[in-house]
């Protein structure tokens, strides 16, 4: 019996079902049967490297900047790489490093979004990263575009309700292609000007509410064809749009009737994978969430995505201040972000806090790249939202395993943020140590009565009693190192009235703030929060 094929798909098929106008195949040393297994993402930041069998999304490489990464790919027996070019130089010295590389290089127009690009690419390949793993796959939606255009003699695109593509037929003439498909295949969205068009003419608005076909008129102003298009529905809820566009010749006469079959088996396959998708995210969340709180193994998520257990993670918290924006809102705007930075990140929303675990980080990766990635999140959630958010970055573990350990420093450290001070918007332990030391010690002798001492607990409640302010000036002058006037300006006071509020206090309470130890306490003691006498 004949070995079975390894997984993946040959670059000839690949290249099929992308064309023109995402990628362009530059130079295919090793011919185009070449298997190609998985999508990987080169960052600029990270060092090249690459697996077999892999197509190498080389983002923010340009020109001789792309030679590491089609080199390290030939070593490793890549399948191809990617690279935006900017000029025909560029491509004649890539195109002789890739031959000498022994590796396919591609080159991505430059309106392409690279993670449209590699989402479509994975579920062309449909490896253990796409979107979804049973038999009615993304894949199968490129599959029954292509039907669908050889049934209607047209040129074919299937979004989401957001009009979003999905997946497209291919086109064998470019000069086929409208403005508006070309447009929405590069962008992964249909640009505005066009959306806008079609919602004025209610094109949108039948599609929701209708199962009919609807035809679109030619409007050779702005570069569209005519085109037939179809909601695709589970009953009254909306799941996206079949758009067929006509190209050099007529749409086949049938073409109505061809959609709306379409239409039925784009419903089937995108309500099986909306129910995939939503069990798979519900058990992930779950396992998720067991890990952080240390009850569940770190054994059933790493098998169930497929992690490698033992690579290094950390743990990021997020906590908001008071909003109207729900949660989910800002669950939302954490996942884009986060996942733009780290494919691999999950997210889990535990009582007032949100979780992201960061798996198989690269070795010996920088804090502070974690810090920016973080910052980034929380200027969106302020710019975009409205939204303060703090973020705590949790300790790089070494494997699945610890991350409980990881998900406690990140939780010492919000709970210090939580308590005030002079403390920033994301924060690591190194960066605030003593805050988050002396947070916890506050609130061991919050918790514990019994550490206090009785006559700072008195000075506070003599406070309350007779609307003075002696505790906060005996604390102002024990943090400015007993300096009156620094104290006094702190306080907006004379330093004749600071000097009498300390022997005011001390004559009520009998301290004796000459002591170190009386001192030291006073510091710590006085900054929580006075408790009403019963």
């Amino acid at each position: 019996m004949s070995e079975p094929s390894p997984a993946g798909i040959p670059l000839r098929q690949l290249l099929m079902s992308l064309g023109e106008p995402l990628v362009e195949l530059q130079a295919a040393p090793a011919g185009l049967d070449v298997l190609v297994r998985d999508v990987a993402i080169l960052d600029p930041e990270d060092p090249a490297t690459a697996a077999p069998g892999e197509l190498v999304l080389a983002i923010g490489a340009r020109g001789r900047a792309a030679l590491p990464a089609l080199r390290a790919a030939g070593r490793a027996r890549a399948a191809a790489v990617a690279v935006k070019l900017d000029g025909p130089g560029q491509a004649d010295a890539l195109r002789e490093a890739a031959t000498e590389a022994g590796v396919a290089l591609l080159s991505v127009r430059r309106e392409t979004r690279w993670e449209h690009l590699d989402a479509l690419a994975r579920a062309v390949i449909g490896g253990p990263d796409a979107p979804d793993t049973a038999d009615h796959n993304v894949g199968d939606l490129f599959s029954l575009a292509q039907t669908t255009a050889v049934l209607t003699g047209g040129i074919v695109s299937i979004e989401d309700t957001s009009s979003r593509v999905l997946a497209y037929s291919r086109s064998s003439d470019s000069d086929e292609v409208d403005d508006l498909r070309r447009l929405s295949i590069l962008g992964w969205q249909g640009p505005e000007p066009y959306l806008s068009k079609l919602r004025e003419w209610g094109i949108f608005q039948h599609l929701r509410t209708s199962d009919s076909v609807i035809a679109v008129e030619p409007h050779p102003e702005l570069g569209l064809r005519r085109r037939l298009a179809i909601g695709i529905r589970a009953g009254a809820q909306p799941l996206g749009t079949i758009w067929v566009q006509e190209g050099a010749q007529p749409l086949a006469p049938l073409a109505e009737q061809a959609l709306v079959g379409a239409a039925r088996v784009a419903a089937g396959q995108l309500v099986r994978r909306r129910r995939e998708l939503s069990a798979d995210v519900r058990l992930t969340r779950t396992l998720l969430t067991g890990l952080l709180e240390g009850s569940t193994g770190p054994q059933s998520l790493a098998t169930h995505l497929g992690l490698d257990p033992h690579r290094p993670a950390t743990v990021l918290a997020y906590a908001a201040q008071g909003s109207d924006v729900t949660r989910a809102e800002v669950s939302g705007l954490i996942s884009v972000h986060t996942a733009a930075r780290h494919r691999g990140a999950l997210l889990a929303p535990v009582d007032a806090r949100i979780y992201v675990l960061l798996p198989e980080l690269p070795p010996g990766l920088p804090t502070a790249t974690v810090r920016d990635w973080a910052q980034e999140v929380v200027d969106a959630a302020r710019d975009h939202l409205g939204v303060v958010l703090r973020a705590a970055i949790g300790s790089t573990v070494p494997g699945l395993a610890a991350v409980p350990g990881s998900r406690a420093q990140a939780d010492r450290i919000l709970d210090a943020m939580g308590r005030g001070g002079v403390v920033p918007e994301v924060a690591a332990l190194i960066d605030v140590q003593a805050e988050v030391l002396l947070s916890e010690v506050l609130a061991l002798l919050q918790e514990r009565p019994a550490l206090r001492d009785p006559r700072l607990a008195a000075l506070a409640a003599y406070d309350l009693r007779h609307g003075t302010q002696l505790a906060e000036s005996v604390l102002a002058w024990l943090d400015a190192l007993g300096e009156v006037r620094v104290a006094a300006q702190a306080l907006h006071i004379h330093p004749n009235t600071l000097r009498y509020r300390v022997r005011r206090a001390e004559q009520l309470t009998g301290l004796d703030l000459a002591q170190p130890h009386q001192r030291l306490l006073a510091m710590l003691q006085l900054r929580l929060p006075p408790e009403p006498e019963n």
